[in-house]
């Protein structure tokens, strides 16, 4: 499950860092922060531009970026190579997407320490930090 965000904590990061809160600016905080889909800046930048005229596709991926700096999101890696966002996790958790809407939720995934252990001995590595993705279809989009 993604847990929809306060933006009020994001903007105040962002201020704390240097960048100005314009209405553009926010507008991205607000759609990105507010999402249960994986969105890829191009669909963020048409969510946004319907609260807020004036908003370039360049605000869009400078403020992605900040955001992503920051902590506060987290790229997602699609199968067709375009990157995708979504507020970070809580924890140590991993994600599970569907490709057809973009639907993403959490999952706790602690018991695949064993696997992981398991990778790292076969192949002489020691695994600092790991970050697993699944892709897939949910169930709304299995119905039709």
């Amino acid at each position: 499950m993604i847990f929809i965000m306060d933006t009020k904590p994001w903007l105040t990061c962002l201020q704390q860092n240097g960048y100005r809160l314009t209405a553009t600016r926010k507008a991205v905080v607000e759609i990105i922060a507010q999402t249960e889909n994986a969105l890829n800046p191009l669909e963020v930048y048409e969510q946004a531009r319907r609260r807020t005229r004036g908003l370039g596709l360049v605000t869009v991926y400078r403020t992605l970026e900040k955001l992503e700096e920051t902590g506060l999101i987290q790229r997602v890696h699609q199968p067709g190579g375009c990157n995708a966002y979504l507020p970070s996790a809580h924890g140590h958790q991993h994600l599970i997407i569907c490709q057809q809407c973009g639907h993403a939720e959490y999952f706790e995934g602690d018991d695949m320490q064993g696997l992981f252990e398991q990778v790292a001995n076969q192949h002489g590595f020691h695994i600092r930090e790991h970050w697993l993705q699944l892709f897939g279809t949910c169930r709304d989009c299995q119905k039709n």
